[in-house]
């Protein structure tokens, strides 16, 4: 069983930025990939970005967003000039394969709220 914990989330001004964290604990040298996902009220989750956690380049969705990691399976989320629609809640996600369908990934976090202000 793997475990993510996000963390850094909060309210932020609009043209500002915000580091969100996602550490993975257990059984994680069965998962190769950690990703992120933001689901705003009212609307249906969407992916945001993702990258193996053995190597490889990330794959962000959008280029004000920018996804790394470091070699304590910890990922993170860059997230630059955000606007009001970037508020939600986002979610740290790991799986066995790189995709933007969430339902790949098998371990999910509990949520962190990023509110961009106006």
């Amino acid at each position: 069983q793997v475990h993510v914990v996000e963390s850094g989330g909060g309210l932020v001004q609009a043209g500002g930025s915000l580091s969100l964290s996602c550490a993975a604990s257990g059984r994680t040298s069965s998962h190769y990939v950690m990703g992120w996902f933001r689901q705003a009220p009212g609307k249906e989750r969407e992916f945001v970005g993702a990258m193996s956690m053995s190597g490889g380049e990330p794959y962000n969705t959008d280029s004000r967003f920018a996804v790394s990691r470091d070699n304590d399976n910890t990922i993170y989320l860059q997230m630059n000039s955000l606007k009001p629609d970037d508020t939600a809640v986002y979610y740290c996600a790991a799986g066995p394969r790189l995709s933007t369908d969430q339902r790949r990934y098998t371990s999910w976090g509990q949520g962190t709220q990023v509110t961009v202000s106006s």
